[in-house]
């Protein structure tokens, strides 16, 4: 459900979102779709946000992808921003900061990969996003935001 949520709101702002139900899905998907930004929980099954970012960074092919922890755990529970993650972003939080963070990731990412379109160079980018399905329990503590 959560997922479902930050999806529509990325898209509701013109972003192209694919989305995983977890790390190890996301890793599979990331090489499917080359995507420009890629968001993750701390906590899924399989293969968790942090270990998901540690792989994209030791891949080649996705270490310059700009990454996004977005989780109900705060900072100081997954001891700072962890190595290899680009921002934080900590539940609940309104979906605009959402939106805020995945553009500047976006801007960033294109104007630091050779031969890019520039920030005014196109269509918004894909942006895959691997958060957990919740517990339609939990979702209700997110006060109406994203979760």
């Amino acid at each position: 459900m959560i997922r479902q949520l930050i999806r529509v709101n990325l898209e509701l702002e013109g972003f192209e979102v694919v989305t995983a139900a977890d790390g190890a899905e996301c890793l599979d998907v990331v090489h499917q779709v080359c995507p420009d930004v890629v968001t993750l929980d701390v906590v899924m099954p399989r293969l968790d946000g942090i270990k998901t970012a540690e792989r994209l960074r030791a891949d080649p092919r996705t270490s310059h992808l700009p990454v996004a922890i977005i989780s109900a755990c705060g900072e100081h529970e997954v001891g700072g921003v962890p190595s290899g993650v680009d921002a934080f972003l900590a539940k609940p939080f309104e979906p605009s900061e959402l939106v805020r963070v995945v553009r500047q990731l976006m801007h960033r990412e294109r104007r630091e990969r050779p031969g890019s379109a520039g920030a005014d160079g196109g269509e918004e980018p894909a942006a895959v996003e691997s958060l957990p399905e919740q517990d339609p329990r939990r979702a209700g503590s997110a006060r109406g935001s994203l979760g």
